[in-house]
């Protein structure tokens, strides 16, 4: 399986895949043993619009080995596009299906990120659902140099396969990119809250909503205070046209 499509939301190059796509690209990743850790970016809106203005931010997901349109604004701006994106491929339910594919047996995972405890909880639970995946290793997203020196070794010690990163974009972005090239591990993902979600602190949108791309509204329902947070959707949504009507093409 070689490269994909890319399609351009303000400048920021999204693959045009399919989730069964994205999915067989990451299993094809995990089968390769020269640990050449490829990087799983999963742009929403929110980080669309961040990269505009975060140089070093576009320039990670530039140079990602694999970036998913996590958010159905994403989705949609592309149909404005000559390369459209078929489908929104969330970062967590690929990371879901990762766990459940027949390879999980040979899948070995180290999660960095959450609140004290939740990492824990997160790797209990995926243990016990997922059969045969092994969280090697954690720890929460709270470090200073001193702690960050012992995961990068530990990390460089357990040799996972796939490394979780949930630090919040773009400072997990940043994080892996910064340590990339020195860690052992097939593939790292900036996961965001799915580490929260994994441990059932955070429950995810009923399936319904996630297939009519309105999980964000139930979000928002269950957590109003995140209505500052969406106010970029509009303003997101107003740069795409803008661009377009400046740009006349993709």
């Amino acid at each position: 399986m070689g490269k994909f499509l890319k399609t351009n939301i303000l400048d920021v190059p999204i693959d045009v895949v399919t989730r069964e796509e994205a999915l067989n690209k990451l299993l094809q990743y995990l089968k390769n043993d020269s640990k050449s850790n490829h990087l799983l970016i999963t742009p929403n809106p929110e980080m669309v619009m961040r990269a505009r203005k975060d140089a070093e931010f576009m320039e990670i997901i530039k140079k990602a080995d694999l970036v998913v349109p996590d958010g159905i604004g994403v989705v949609m701006a592309s149909k404005l596009n000559k390369e459209k994106i078929k489908e929104r491929v969330a970062g967590c339910d690929l990371i879901f299906s990762l766990f459940e594919s027949d390879k999980r047996d040979e899948l070995t995972c180290y999660i960095v990120g959450g609140k004290p405890g939740v990492a824990e909880i997160a790797k209990k639970n995926i243990e016990a659902r997922y059969t045969g995946v092994k969280v090697v290793g954690l720890h929460d997203g709270y470090f200073d140099d001193e702690k960050e020196k012992k995961i990068l070794e530990e990390i460089k010690n357990l040799k996972p396969k796939l490394l979780l990163v949930g630090l919040g974009f773009p400072r997990q972005e940043k994080w892996i990119y910064k340590h990339k090239k020195n860690l052992p591990v097939c593939m790292s993902a900036g996961v965001g809250g799915s580490i929260d979600v994994m441990a059932g602190v955070v429950k995810r949108a009923p399936e319904i909503y996630r297939k009519l791309g309105l999980e964000w509204f139930y979000r928002l329902m269950c957590q109003p205070q995140r209505i500052f947070r969406m106010m970029i959707l509009p303003v997101f949504v107003l740069h795409v046209l803008l661009y377009k009507l400046l740009r006349r093409g993709n």
